[in-house]
């Protein structure tokens, strides 16, 4: 049996227990894509979305409005491959219906309607293939990566999943996570998606722009040699790389609280803050920013002070965005060269990491 210090100690949003990551890729040559599914526990979660960016791609966030009929949801899918990836969600109902997991719309049981929501990010040809992007096959290799990863499964970062192809401000993005408990004793998470229009960095420092609001402060600052010779580099890869259309971050905030319908909303809201402080400018026209908002229901919020108990919820949740967001840019392997452009990494430019598989000449 797994002590509750140790199931938190991952650090992830698997840390709200029944909740599951899962990561499939989209195979062959100039594919550079994939599928990110946070899988809930059985019977759903309670769920809410909030869209900020002028050029979303979404499915199925209607459904999650407060007026309409849906209660609750069993996966939101973080997707690559812009609006063609939108089909990875239909893989993932399929896998809920054989399960029987959905809304119940008949007699028998296995008469259910999954509700799915969905959201992609824009990556099409970054791996230099258009046509190569996650379909139905992809959403359910990674759902079913997500059922076989167990609980408080440690969550894989980096160019994983929806973010495998992720650009932010011209470094590769991609997938981080973070968790909190709280001293109500309930467990808050975030998982995100980065691939931004804006930057993650401070261009005048080097230093991540949401690592000030990391509890450990920013580190110390690079020295200004390497950060000279950074903004050349990427000033070079700029140049040589089509600037991408369209881009977008993705966040699913999840809590083991029990939240109604509105108060999950309030709390989508509020986590967009946390991408506000790590990406500048965010919530362009040419971005798709959505935040979705999960709850268990398995702790109760403190009966004081009444409403304003969400309040440490709404905090964390911004806080934990910002956290996952420097996570992923730090986590992103070596800079890709390739026919998609030329896009280094934070790790390459700062730490001196090259991609192995793709040495810079």
């Amino acid at each position: 049996m797994t002590h509750p210090q140790e199931v938190r100690a991952r650090d992830a949003i698997t840390d709200v227990s029944g909740v599951r990551v899962g990561h499939a890729r989209v195979a062959g040559v100039g594919a550079l894509s994939g599928t990110t599914v946070v899988l809930a526990p059985e019977g759903g979660v309670v769920a809410a979305v909030d869209v900020r960016g002028g050029g979303p791609g979404t499915r199925e966030t209607d459904a999650l409005d407060p007026r309409n009929v849906v209660q609750r949801i069993d996966a939101v899918v973080l997707t690559g491959g812009s609006a063609y990836g939108l089909d990875a969600a239909s893989g993932v109902m399929a896998w809920l219906e054989e399960r029987r997991r959905g809304v119940r719309v008949g007699p028998d049981p296995s008469h259910v309607v999954p509700v799915v929501p969905a959201a992609c990010v824009f990556d099409l040809g970054r791996g230099g293939d258009f046509s190569a992007r996650p379909d139905a096959a992809t959403g359910r290799a990674a759902v079913a990566a997500a059922d076989a990863s167990g609980d408080h499964a440690r969550v894989e970062t980096g160019a994983v999943g929806a973010g495998t192809g992720a650009v932010v401000g011209g470094l590769r993005g991609g997938v981080g996570t973070a968790s909190t408990v709280l001293e109500s004793g309930i467990t808050v998470g975030a998982l995100v998606v980065v691939n931004a229009v804006g930057s993650a960095v401070d261009p005048a420092t080097g230093v991540p722009y949401g690592s000030w609001f990391d509890s450990g402060g920013p580190g110390p600052v690079p020295p200004a040699a390497v950060h000279e010779a950074a903004v050349r580099r990427l000033a070079e890869a700029r140049t040589a790389s089509a600037p991408p259309p369209l881009n977008t971050t993705l966040a699913v905030v999840a809590t083991d609280a029990v939240l109604t319908r509105a108060q999950a909303q309030k709390v989508a809201g509020t986590a967009h803050d946390g991408i506000a402080r790590a990406v500048r400018p965010v919530h362009l026209m040419n971005d798709g920013d959505t935040v979705f908002a999960l709850a268990t229901g398995r702790r109760e919020l403190p009966e004081e002070p009444g409403p304003l108990a969400l309040n440490e919820i709404l905090a964390a949740g911004a806080d934990l965005v910002t956290r996952a967001i420097v996570r992923a840019l730090r986590a992103a392997p070596g800079g890709l060269r390739g026919p998609g452009g030329d896009f280094p990494s934070y790790r390459e430019l700062y730490e001196g990491e090259a991609n192995p598989e793709n040495p810079r000449r």
